[in-house]
Order: C-alpha cells, then sequence, then structure tokens
C-alpha cells in the first residue's frame, strides 16, 4: 500500500461482540488484517467485550438496551463527545457497517469534514418487516436507508442479487464485494467421531442450523418443515448454534432438537465438521457466512433460492436450492437428500471447490483498494 498505509481508519456498529453474527464475524477478519499489516485504526460501539477493548482500540458508546432482544443495544451518540474524540484521532477513512443511529452521526461527521465514508450493506432489513407485521413502515425504512447511504462515497455490497434490488430503489455508488473465510478454520479436518455419541444422538441425522435464533431466519419454515418430515422418517435430529428471542418458541414446537447456544473457534468448526446437512430457510442474507461455512467443512447445504444464498448456490450442483417460505419443499428436500448420500457427498465436494474462491485476505485487500482509490480522488480536490 506503500504511503497509504499510514492512513487512520474509525469504524461503526452497533456491536463489536465476537462470534454475534455475521457482521462481526467480517469485522473482526478485519481487525485480524488491520493487525497484520500494522494499520492504524479505531472502532467505536456500545457493545464490546473486555477481550476486545484489551486488543482493539475502542470507544463505548451510550445505548440503551432492546427490550425484546437483550443482545443488541440501540446507540445514542453524544455528537459533541464523539466529535471531539475523532477529531482527536483525526481518521482518513469512515466506515460504517450498521444504519443505526451511530452510523447516522458517522456519515454526518464525515460529510462535514470531507473525508471519504465507506458503509457495508450487511442486514437487509426491509426484508424483515413481514415477520413482525411492520409492512406498514417498510416504505420509510426504504427512504431512510437510501438517504442514508447515498451520502456514502461507496457502498459495498456482497451480493448481486442485493445490489439488483437496492437499484431498483434508486440506491447509488453500490459496489460488489463478496465475504470471505478463512478457509484454514473450517474444515472436514475437525470431524469428531464422537461428537454425535456426547451429545447423545449417535444414530441420528444432524441437520444444523446456525445463526441468530429470530424469526427473519426463516425459522418458522423449520417449524413447520419438521412437522411433515416426522411423518417420513424419525432417525434425525435438529441442532441449532446460535442464540436469540426464539428460541424458546422453536424448543416447544420442535421436540427433542439440541440447542448449543453462541459458539465460535475450533467448537464451532467441530460442529460444522460432525453434522450431516446444513438447512438454512432464510430469505433475508445479504450473502450468507454461514453457508461459507459449511462448504469449507463439505457439508451439504439446503438453502433457498432467495438473496444472498442464490448467488453462492448453484441449485444440485454444490448445493439444493428451494422456493422461500414453502415447508413442504423444504422437508421433501431434507427427505431425499438423507435419501441420497453420494449425491450429498458430491453436491458438498463442488461446495468445497467453490469456497476456495473466498479468500478473505483477497477480499479485504480489494476494500482497501477502493479505500486508496478514494482517498487520494478526495484529497486532490
Amino acid at each position: 500500500m506503500g504511503a497509504f498505509d499510514k492512513i487512520k481508519i474509525a469504524y461503526f456498529n452497533g456491536t463489536m461482540v465476537e462470534g454475534q453474527d455475521g457482521v462481526t464475524r467480517t469485522l473482526f477478519r478485519i481487525v485480524d488484517y488491520l493487525e497484520q499489516h500494522n494499520i492504524e485504526s479505531k472502532f467505536y460501539s456500545p457493545l464490546f467485550s473486555k477481550s476486545t477493548g484489551d486488543r482493539i482500540n475502542i470507544k463505548k458508546v451510550n445505548s440503551f438496551k432492546l427490550p425484546f432482544y437483550k443482545d443488541y443495544n440501540i446507540p445514542i451518540p453524544q455528537k459533541r463527545i464523539l466529535s471531539m474524540d475523532l477529531d482527536k484521532f483525526a481518521p482518513d477513512i469512515i466506515h460504517i457497517h450498521s444504519p443505526c443511529p451511530l452510523g447516522k452521526f458517522a456519515v454526518n461527521y464525515a460529510k462535514k469534514r470531507n473525508i471519504p465514508v465507506f458503509a457495508t450493506y450487511h442486514t437487509h432489513f426491509p426484508s424483515y418487516t413481514k415477520y413482525y407485521k411492520l409492512q406498514v413502515i417498510e416504505y420509510f425504512g426504504w427512504n431512510y436507508l437510501k438517504n442514508l447511504y447515498n451520502k456514502c462515497d461507496a457502498v459495498f455490497v456482497p451480493s448481486k442479487s442485493i445490489i439488483t434490488e437496492l437499484t431498483e430503489h434508486n440506491f447509488e455508488n453500490l459496489i460488489h464485494l463478496p465475504n470471505g473465510i478463512e478457509i484454514n478454520l473450517f474444515s472436514k479436518d475437525f470431524y469428531n467421531e464422537n461428537w454425535k455419541k456426547n451429545n447423545g444422538i449417535e444414530n441420528k441425522k444432524v441437520l444444523l442450523f446456525v445463526g441468530r435464533l429470530v424469526w427473519e431466519k426463516g425459522l418458522q419454515v423449520l417449524i413447520d418443515a419438521d412437522k411433515i418430515l416426522r411423518s417420513l422418517r424419525n432417525d434425525y435430529v435438529f441442532v441449532f448454534v446460535g442464540d436469540g428471542p426464539s428460541q424458546i418458541e422453536l424448543q416447544n414446537q420442535i421436540p427433542n432438537s439440541i440447542f448449543l447456544g453462541r459458539l465460535y473457534g475450533e467448537k464451532l468448526s467441530e460442529v460444522y465438521a460432525s453434522s450431516d446437512l446444513f438447512v438454512f430457510p432464510s430469505t433475508t442474507e445479504t450473502f450468507g457466512i454461514v453457508l461459507l461455512e459449511a462448504m469449507a467443512s463439505k457439508l451439504p447445504i439446503l438453502c433457498v433460492n432467495k438473496n444472498g444464498p442464490s448467488d453462492l448456490i448453484q441449485n444440485q450442483v454444490n448445493g439444493v436450492l428451494t422456493p422461500p417460505d414453502e415447508p413442504v419443499d423444504f422437508a421433501n428436500n431434507i427427505n431425499n437428500l438423507l435419501l441420497r448420500p453420494d449425491f450429498m457427498k458430491q453436491i458438498s465436494e463442488n461446495a468445497y471447490q467453490t469456497v476456495q474462491n473466498y479468500s478473505w485476505d483477497g477480499i479485504i485487500s480489494k476494500m482497501f483498494e477502493y479505500y486508496e482509490s478514494y482517498y487520494y480522488a478526495k484529497i486532490s480536490l
């Protein structure tokens, strides 16, 4: 990067709790890259662990808790205090990872000081409204997001299907930049022949879901599909990795399912490698990092043909796509896949080849090339 590696970058997100969601997975890979290249940075967030605070330069932002979801807070940026802190840090680049009030503050700060500002479109919030019967506010949600992101110099979007939808809503300055994976962290090498036995499911096929346990992940499809699947076979068990407000309802609706909570590191890799089928009914993904993790683990995938997953999965080649919000199709596809172990092995091998193109290092290097070009364009004006 030459002289550009002397720049300072400020990052903003609603949480910096490692392993909490796909956004934090991305952010901590950026942290790794910053450390490897000795790039000065500062993070702003209301939520982070002590270990994160010890590792990176981070400022805690005031916030209030969401009563229905304890893992996330709504930031309340104290503009004067944060502006003084940013002035002292003097960033050359600002990058927001959430459209929350903290992200909005950061964009406005950057525009006032003529600092290049970037955003990553991680979360497709307008698609959430139908899950909470809030369709009445969808129009206002689109307007808020468009007005915020169109102030940015560039918006990184991880899938082409989402870019198409955003373009239809008059979003500008969109750049396709997929998410990535560290291949060595997810592998069939983490398979543990005793894992099923240790969890009391040694004679069961494991249907694995990894993600936040919230309705916008399509969890109702799993509940309904389970009722159908139970009439066809009883040699399977759903295993959920993650937590969230929908967990109690899932436990009630899918008997004998297993909930392992939030995992990361080798424990998560072991679960992927030791399961039989990855099931992912979410229609709201901008990308689906968990799909890459399953692919790298040679775990066959069943997901819906919608948004991010439809960019990653080629039906019947490196996974199986099923229509969105159709539990009958979902259940039948699970049953058919479990009846075809040789086919599952083939699509998982193809998926493993696909994932080799998603190196985090290459993707983040590309992001820094965009930083550099926009930075020099801005200072030359």
